[in-house]
């Protein structure tokens, strides 16, 4: 087979799977929630949302800033733990894993037990943190601050927890700078977080982060590669208090 060939397929590839997801997100999920909503989100999505998360792009994005986490660590969104793995054991104290899905609780849970960390799972809501102001050296947030309802309090109460000398790392996906890209996230957002587990593809998080006066001291962005660019505009980063 010649180069040419090899592209053609690989662009099949890519259009199969476009198809595929499309069919998914915007035909199937939405009726099979439509039939039963209990159903759904008790036994489809924490299994999309394990899925997604552990996608390779999203995986490797992770890679790039976990391992920067020292001492005590508090995750927020902690969902099926995908980020244990990648804690540096020699730097991480122990860990404190937020999120108020018992179902994805239960899925951290067992990946908790293939890695040698001190961590205590928190079933509760990141906007009203049961955890003592200032006594945190690094909040964690991968892939979260879509979906939390409340983001504004939830930085807040990030702020709050930080020690003085803390860090916040990050890596979130959100609003695109692209008119056509931002004008899909915009008119999708009706209807996507209901099937997506809260997920708002239109938040910026840099806007977000500077309103509740974080000082950025690390931002970065890029399309992740093999994703829809509307679910994958990707930001970023550290801040600090």
């Amino acid at each position: 087979m010649t180069l040419s060939h090899f592209q053609k397929l690989d662009n099949l590839k890519k259009y199969i799977y476009l198809l595929i997801s499309n069919l998914l997100l915007f035909l199937i999920f939405p009726l099979i929630r439509l039939i039963s909503k209990t159903y759904y989100e008790k036994n489809i999505l924490p299994k999309l949302i394990n899925f997604t998360c552990n996608s390779r792009p999203i995986d490797y994005q992770r890679k790039k800033v976990i391992p920067e986490a020292k001492g005590k660590v508090l995750e927020i969104g902690i969902g099926p733990g995908s980020n244990l793995k990648h804690y540096d054991t020699d730097k991480v104290i122990s860990i404190l894993g937020v999120d108020p899905s018992k179902e994805l609780n239960t899925i951290a849970k067992k990946r908790a037990d293939k890695n040698n960390l001190n961590i205590e799972f928190l079933i509760e809501s990141a906007s009203n943190l049961s955890v003592e102001s200032e006594s945190i050296d690094t909040v964690v947030s991968t892939y979260a601050l879509c979906s939390i309802p409340e983001p504004n309090k939830t930085l807040q109460e990030i702020k709050r927890v930080l020690k003085k000398d803390g860090v916040f790392i990050f890596s979130e996906h959100g609003l695109s700078p692209d008119k056509s890209v931002s004008f899909v996230q915009n008119s999708t957002d009706f209807f996507y977080p209901k099937i997506s587990g809260g997920c708002h593809t239109n938040r910026d998080i840099e806007k977000l982060l500077l309103e509740n006066n974080f000082n950025l001291t690390e931002m970065n962005n890029i399309y992740l590669p093999g994703t829809q660019k509307f679910l994958g505009y990707n930001y970023w980063g550290k801040a600090t208090v």
